[in-house]
């Protein structure tokens, strides 16, 4: 059972890693404000649609983005005042093991694990789309509305290929559908024009037709031929940005779908579903780093823990973005990548900890 020690501990962890998210998320929405205090004006923004669309999903998105660096500069801070003041040599001195003092952090970094996880995965992203949509009609345009060289497997044996896609039209020139009975090509339609009919119903315009039929050929040409896919156009212009509105059981159904279909870029995706799984853990690892570090008292303060803490946590960081641009070039793959960082400082933390004095 949690004791009134454990309860102390708890209280001061998770005040001091909201105080702290209150604090520096307040100083990252001025500076963002300056930053983009142009487009705003320039694009003649409503207030509201300011508020509702960006920077209500700014303050979830990056609070959970850096959240092991809350929660490492969280405990370095109270840990060291906790130090500073004796109180962990009076706790030590009463019986209480070093393990034991670590069991209310690992409750404090389980409920933030959760509570990570759950942002991440399932409130997040409906929010972030809002956010992209505006940054992509106010700020920076990365959606496009026209597609070139399109291949892939619609279905187990139905490849399709289109030269040139329009979303606005919902149309396209030069197509061609093939159908194969596993490496048997059995039917060919090339056409000078697709269209999106509606429940991924499609027709093609002024087409050839070939059924191949062992060493015999059918040929036949016309108008229109129609076809049913289960396509939808907006499949054809999903981009790396698109991964951050998808929540888990969506990300996971579209890379399954994708990977039937012999799709094979898809590192942007797989590194944001391995992301949302090692971020959360690291409220464990950075939680672990962040008590053996600060546990100790010090001549000085805590000044000294704090500038240990942020050059950590500034590298944790910078060594995920890193090794993430491996994976989205091809480089590594996005478990190793992603799950690296983690696995680096937990050899570190794992190696402080026995160090530590208990």
């Amino acid at each position: 059972m949690l004791k009134r020690l454990d309860w102390y501990i708890i209280r001061k962890f998770l005040g001091t890693f909201f105080f702290s998210i209150v604090l520096i998320l307040s100083v990252a929405i001025v500076f963002d404000i300056t930053e983009k205090l142009d487009n705003f004006y320039d694009n003649q923004i409503p207030l509201r649609e300011i508020l509702l669309d960006y920077y209500i999903p700014f303050i979830p998105y990056y609070m959970n983005m850096f959240s092991p660096l809350f929660i490492f500069i969280a405990v370095i801070f109270f840990t060291s005042k906790l130090a500073g003041n004796s109180e962990i040599i009076a706790m030590l001195a009463t019986g209480v093991s070093f393990h034991r003092l670590m069991w209310p952090y690992f409750l404090s970094a389980l409920f933030l694990f959760f509570l990570s996880f759950w942002l991440g995965g399932y409130v997040i992203p409906p929010s972030s789309g809002r956010m992209l949509d505006f940054q992509d009609k106010y700020i920076q345009k990365f959606k496009s509305e026209n597609a070139r060289n399109i291949q892939m497997q619609v279905e187990p044996g139905t490849i399709l290929y289109i030269e040139s896609f329009q979303m606005r039209q919902k149309s396209g020139f030069h197509a061609s559908v093939e159908y194969f009975d596993g490496k048997v090509l059995k039917e060919r339609i090339t056409a000078e024009r697709i269209r999106y009919d509606s429940l991924d119903h499609w027709h093609l315009e002024k087409y050839q037709r070939r059924v191949f039929n062992g060493m015999r050929e059918e040929y036949s040409t016309g108008e229109r031929f129609d076809v049913d896919m289960p396509l939808e156009p907006k499949e054809l212009f999903i981009t790396a940005e698109e991964a951050q509105r998808m929540t888990n059981t969506e990300l996971k159904a579209y890379m399954d779908k994708q990977r039937a279909r012999g799709a094979g870029n898809l590192q942007a995706f797989e590194t944001e579903w391995w992301k949302r799984w090692a971020s959360p853990i690291g409220a464990f690892i950075m939680t672990l780093l962040g008590v053996t570090i600060s546990s100790k008292k010090v001549r000085g303060g805590m000044g000294k823990n704090l500038g240990v803490g942020i050059t950590l946590s500034a590298l944790y960081i910078l060594f995920s973005t890193v090794s993430t641009t491996f994976s989205v070039r091809g480089v590594m793959s996005p478990f190793m990548s992603v799950w690296l960082p983690n696995i680096i400082f937990l050899i570190i933390g794992s190696m402080l900890y026995w160090r530590v004095p208990k």
